[in-house]
């Protein structure tokens, strides 16, 4: 094959030969082609391939045979000379990298390699990536007993070792919460893989989850003992004991050992910092004073461009490490770049999550914001450096409440505002002294330089650190490559003139990429970004990225990214309007946005490939980042967040305007995913605001539709709801039906979630009746049909429930409509619970379960877990319900679903009360009602305050019982729940006949029977 097929063996045989599959139906020619490639580049013995391909019965003319399957899989694979004929057999030439078996061996040792050397990172991504080459079971399609005897059960080990080693790796990660869900799902597939057992006991252990673990051990050890009559082996009995006694040696590993986490991390300090010693020790008596007062200290570093303002900041951030133990936040504030300043809100975000704060959490307004950080820092002893701030407004809203927490700000100007109303001290920052600019050059140039000719070069640079730096490192381009060969070639008088001379002396190709990054947005970019701003391959990028930072007109703050100086970035945005046209300007900008655009769509089709997006596009050449496993797509998402945030103002204020929208819409599954709420809501404004501007109707429904599910996600019905009917306005002024369902089934949702359940009636009725014309989608019309079934449910029409599900389920099956298959089954079992049939309804949930797990829909899953513990608290089962409650929440840990969680407390406490943990079954009722009042969720509010009511009668407080479920049935009334009503009115049934009113409890029990008969609910 050319260097352009690949051949897979990890699961179906499959063959594929410049992106296309290359059929290979023959049985014998599956197997002759698998054997050789399993000894790929060595000589197959005759006798060998004659087993793999008949066993003990092969035909009479063995070898004639043999011979012509040879000859015809030859002719199949199209290059005739990959298979040659030795003295012995036959031999396939391939490159091993072309074939996953050997990318599967290889992967797994270089894991281990990774994990022994203590490179967890590595380790773990490497894991990933070689896991997701297993389609398995492997040569599934292949019809060879001896393969199958021999070969699959040894790549079958090889995948269980490496899950094993991923699963080891997250644990030293300290992702303990995360594996959970992975290690339940294992340990169904391989009961008998006793290591699976003791890494997920070790992983709930860690979760703070220890009655779990030891349920887990009793479960594999019932196992063990009824299929083969043994006990658990010495690993799973020692964890076992570990965990009983609480052994230290369990705990979760220390976190990784960082000075900040990322978005608060300082840049590097510079090795040859030299002088400002004086000015240093000023700073930091102001900001590490032992006695700091009550007043923030404030200290402005104001100067001149490029006179060392940042690096003086940084390196006094960096030596008061010690004095500063809760560590040192920085931002970059671009008060002087091309763009507009980082936003307020865009800080406080990045500082709310250095502090910890859970991405859901981050308040959408700065205001908000500001508040809470400055909560956060009570008590603590941080630093702050802002740099490069324009106006003292900048400033401000990120200025903490805390003495001991001071702030380095950098700045050209003044600041003083910040010096009237805050009380900010001025340090003024002024060139080098001499010397010391004498001893900055020498220290790059080397001691041997002439010495006149180091302080004229100080002098003409004016003592400027960053002249110096870029001079220094340029002396070497000169044709005399001395410094006095520089200075004849640099004016005098100019101060910045060797920025102008390190140019000059750039090849063209530098030049122009130099010139063309000054349009990127963001703060940073990686050779991959330039290489398409360029429009040159990636390893020609890398190389001329490589010398930029050379001679010190790039910097390189982390390996793989670089940034400008901002006056450099101004020079060479100079530099661009001069020399590059206005065409070849937005062509550059439109190849940047192309490959954010495109590498975003494909992190989206690895996270999330079931999300309905807005069209790519026209396709176009993009040099792509080697983004294949989950991992690596949130790894670049992560460290490109801001960048891509930037891209999208970019777009929406320059154009084309089409680059923000459809990256606003591409983003929003990673933005929900990693609950990056500010980013969502700045993205989908801006996407929106653009195809306002522009006038595209399809666009600025599908950007309502975005900040419409962003505002249901958060619990904000009311502003959902006004999204989803603008999208809906706008859909059916372009005919789009199909699109016009969508924003309608959810809409329908949001009124049911809120409570509204006249309107979401409405509302999927009219979805419904779209649905049932000539146009109409068997995949929305699934959907539409399981959402009336989730409003007939709460309304109490457990009939009509049934009916709209049942249909649901059979388009569903049909039509290989996985998700909504697993979301019908999980309604279709809630709805068999509450007519009385818990096993029928288990088994439909089971069902239900296989289905999500096998298309990876995390939500689902919790849903019908959730689904599951109720059934067994209906059956008596409270403990098997808080176990399959537990994993429903590993499920949500990931997904942030508020609903579905809250659903989760209410089962928890209604298993905990089961168990007589009535303190416990207490405060979970009260944190499921906080929770539900807070988004909104009535229904769930409702069942929170009966359970509340239940737990106080049985604590002995009937009267407190009698007033919570006075509340629950009003909430049912006003909403038009009916067997939320039936289940309040028998509470209050059992309350009246614990105060001794008979007649009350008559008739409340009378209502509840009469709703009961009603609904089709259980008695």
């Amino acid at each position: 094959m050319g260097s352009a097929g690949e051949f897979r063996l990890l699961g179906p045989l499959e063959v594929r030969r410049d992106g296309r599959v290359v059929p290979i139906r023959a049985g014998k020619h599956r197997a002759l082609l698998a054997c050789l490639l399993l000894s790929a580049n060595r000589p197959v013995p005759i006798a060998d391939l004659v087993e793999a391909l008949w066993g003990d019965a092969p035909p009479e003319r063995t070898r004639g045979t043999l011979q012509t399957y040879v000859m015809r899989l030859r002719q199949v694979l199209g290059e005739p000379e990959s298979i040659v004929t030795t003295s012995t057999g036959y031999q396939l030439s391939v490159p091993l990298d072309r074939i996953d078996v050997h990318r599967f061996a290889t992967g797994a040792v270089r894991a281990r390699e990774a994990a022994e050397a203590g490179d967890l990172v590595a380790a773990q991504e490497i894991c990933a990536e070689t896991i997701a080459l297993w389609r398995g079971p492997a040569l599934a399609d292949v019809p060879s007993e001896s393969l199958h005897r021999h070969e699959a059960p040894r790549l079958t080990e090889v995948l269980m070792e490496l899950h094993e080693q991923h699963a080891d790796v997250e644990l030293a990660l300290g992702n303990h919460a995360q594996l959970v869900p992975v290690l339940r799902g294992l340990t169904v597939d391989h009961p008998l893989r006793e290591r699976f057992w003791a890494q997920l006991m070790l992983a709930l252990y860690r979760s703070s989850r220890q009655a779990e673990a030891l349920e887990v051990f009793r479960q594999v050890d019932r196992m063990l003992d009824e299929q083969l009559g043994v006990d658990p082996g010495e690993d799973l009995r020692a964890v076992h004991q570990a965990i009983l006694t609480g052994d230290p040696q369990l705990a979760a590993p220390p976190a990784a050992a960082h000075e900040e986490p990322l978005p608060g991390r300082l840049p590097n300090d510079l090795a040859d910092f030299v002088g400002r010693a004086a000015l240093a020790r000023r700073v930091v008596e102001l900001v590490a004073s032992e006695d700091p007062g009550t007043a923030v200290p404030i200290v402005t570093l104001s100067g001149p461009a490029g006179v060392g303002k940042t690096s003086l900041a940084v390196h006094v951030a960096h030596q008061l490490r010690d004095r500063f133990p809760d560590g040192r936040l920085y931002v970059d504030l671009r008060g002087y770049g091309l763009g507009p300043p980082t936003a307020t809100v865009d800080v406080l975000a990045r500082f709310l999550r250095a502090l910890g704060v859970p991405p859901q959490q981050i308040p959408l307004e700065a205001e908000e914001q500001s508040t809470l950080f400055r909560s956060l820092l009570t008590g603590r002893r941080m630093l702050l450096v802002l740099d490069n701030a324009s106006a003292p407004d900048q400033v401000r809203p990120l200025l903490p409440g805390a003495a001991s927490c001071p702030v380095i700000v950098t700045s050209r100007g003044d600041l003083r505002g910040l010096i009237a109303m805050n009380g900010a001290r001025r340090l003024p920052v002024e060139a080098l002294e001499p010397v010391e600019s004498v001893a900055l050059l020498t220290g790059i140039l080397g001691v041997g330089s002439d010495g006149a000719s180091v302080e004229e070069l100080a002098r003409r640079c004016a003592h400027l650190p960053l002249a110096l730096r870029v001079a220094a490192a340029n002396v070497a381009t000169t044709s005399g490559g001395t410094v006095a060969s520089y200075l004849a070639e640099l004016p005098a008088d100019q101060p910045l003139a060797a920025v102008d001379l390190a140019y000059a002396a750039l090849p063209p190709e530098q030049q122009r990429l130099f010139r063309l990054l000054s349009l990127v947005p963001g703060n940073d970019f990686t050779a991959e970004a330039a290489a398409n701003v360029a429009d040159v391959d990636v390893p020609v990028a890398t190389r001329l990225l490589a010398r930029l930072s050379e001679v010190q007109l790039l910097l390189k703050p982390s390996p793989g990214r670089y940034q400008f100086h901002d006056q450099l970035m101004l020079f060479a945005a100079r530099r661009r309007a001069a020399q590059d046209d206005e065409g070849e300007q937005r062509a550059a900008r439109v190849r940047l946005l192309e490959f954010y655009v495109r590498t975003v769509d494909r992190c989206a089709e690895l996270l999330y490939p079931d999300l309905l997006r807005l069209p790519s596009g026209e396709a176009k050449s993009v040099r792509l980042p080697r983004i294949t496993v989950p991992p690596q797509a949130l790894r670049w998402l992560d460290g490109e967040r801001a960048n891509l945030t930037e891209a999208i103002r970019s777009a929406t204020e320059q154009g084309p305007a089409s680059m923000s929208w459809r990256l606003a819409d591409a983003l929003r599954g990673y933005l929900w995913i990693g609950k990056h709420v500010s980013e969502w809501l700045v993205t989908a404004r801006y996407g929106l605001h653009a195809a306002h501007e522009e006038r595209d109707l399809a666009a600025e429904a599908a950007m309502h539709g975005n900040l419409g599910t962003l505002h249901w996600k958060l619990g904000e019905f009311a502003t959902s709801a006004s999204h989803y009917e603008q999208a809906l306005e706008l859909h059916r002024s372009l005919g789009n039906t199909a699109s016009e369902v969508g924003a309608l089934n959810n809409l329908g949702l949001v009124h049911v979630e809120s409570g509204d359940l006249v309107a979401a009636r409405r509302v999927l009725r009219l979805c419904l009746d779209l649905m049932s014309g000539p146009n109409g989608v068997k995949a929305a019309r699934s959907t539409v049909l399981i959402s009336l079934g989730m409003l007939a449910i709460e309304t109490g029409d457990l009939t009509e429930a049934h009916t709209h599900l049942t249909e649901s389920l059979k388009i569903s099956s049909a039509n290989g409509l996985k998700g909504s298959e697993a979301t019908c089954r999980n309604f279709l079992g809630v709805v068999l619970r509450l007519r009385g049939e818990p096993e029928a309804a288990l088994a439909q949930l089971e069902t239900a379960l296989a289905v999500s797990l096998e298309v990876g829909a995390k939500e689902a899953t919790a849903r019908v877990l959730e689904s599951t513990a109720v059934t067994n608290v209906d059956l008596g089962r409270p403990v098997e319900a808080l176990a399959v409650a537990g994993r429903a929440l590993d499920e949500l840990a990931e997904s942030g679903d508020q609903q579905t969680t809250t659903n989760v407390l209410v089962v928890m406490a209604d298993a905990n009360r089961l168990l007589g943990r009535l303190r416990t079954a207490d405060e979970q009722f009260q944190q499921a009602l906080t929770k539900a009042n807070r988004i909104g969720f009535q229904p769930a509010a409702a069942r929170a305050l009966i359970g509340l009511a239940t737990t106080r009668r049985l604590l002995g407080a009937p009267r407190e019982a009698l007033e919570l479920c006075g509340k629950a049935l009003t909430i049912a009334l006003d909403v038009g729940l009916r067997i939320t009503e039936a289940l309040a009115r028998a509470e209050l049934a059992t309350i009246h006949d614990a105060l001794g009113d008979a007649g009350a409890a008559e008739e409340q029990a009378a209502a509840a029977a009469r709703l009961r008969r009603d609904t089709g609910l259980a008695g």
